[in-house]
């Protein structure tokens, strides 16, 4: 049986919130009164920058070793981006936000340079980040049934420490280089923008895309004195979300 990576996951689920969303569809006024709100969205992440490792020249095990650069969409799938939360009206238009952003993507084999007179290969292990994100989000009225938002979010953002494997073929080569990135708090700063559509007199369906920066990972501890400790100085992460999902007033 095919194995079901996130992507798959979040189109799936997508499809299902699109689908409910439209089933409930009716012509209906805003609640003036409906100050709180929750939200589930669901989607993906397409990755524009950041590398999972930069390029490098030493030696491991007295045997010369080069690195080449892999972006993380070079070793990820765009994988499932998840968030779930909720808000308070400020006013009629603007609202502040908490919300909780979990990240997870499935990790190919990526060739990862030379080992003296062999190829390099790492099989990294998956990326998962969990976040949360405070914010603010500035609603505009286009008509009864239809309003679009800007929203900007900040917050710490807790990323898994990540594995690899490196195999060199031609030398016999087998090395698992367990904690090759530390567990990492980074710093996450995203700004989206979406539309909402009305489908009850306190529920919502939402599509919106955006921008999202993540910091760099953990110092490589197990490479101190190879002279590839540099692998990891440019491992911040840019990826554009787009998710759909529902959205509930009370």
């Amino acid at each position: 049986m095919r194995r079901l990576n996130g992507r798959h996951v979040g189109v799936g689920m997508a499809l299902a919130l699109v689908l409910g969303a439209s089933s409930l569809a009716q012509a209906q006024t805003p609640d003036p009164e409906s100050k709180w709100s929750a939200e589930f969205g669901i989607g993906w992440d397409n990755s524009i920058s950041g590398n999972i490792n930069s390029s490098a020249i030493g030696s491991i095990n007295n045997t010369a070793v080069v690195i080449t650069k892999n972006t993380y969409d070079d070793v990820y799938n765009k994988g499932l981006h998840m968030r779930f939360g909720g808000g308070y009206m400020l006013n009629e238009d603007l609202e502040a936000r908490v919300t909780f952003t979990f990240q997870s993507a499935d990790a190919e084999l990526a060739r990862m340079g030379d080992y003296g007179v062999s190829n390099l290969y790492g099989q990294y292990s998956d990326y998962q980040t969990f976040g949360l994100d405070l914010g603010l989000r500035k609603y505009m009225t286009v008509s009864p049934m239809f309003r679009v938002y800007g929203e900007g979010t900040i917050g710490p953002g807790f990323v898994d420490k990540i594995d690899v494997t490196l195999v060199a073929p031609a030398v016999n080569l087998f090395r698992d280089a367990t904690d090759f990135y530390d567990q990492t708090v980074s710093f996450a700063v995203a700004g989206n923008g979406g539309v909402l559509f009305r489908t009850g007199e306190r529920s919502d369906f939402f599509a919106q895309v955006g921008i999202r920066w993540v910091s760099g990972l953990g110092d490589v501890d197990s490479l101190l004195g190879t002279s590839l400790e540099t692998i990891n100085n440019k491992s911040a992460r840019w990826t554009m979300p787009f998710l759909v999902g529902v959205r509930f007033r009370f």
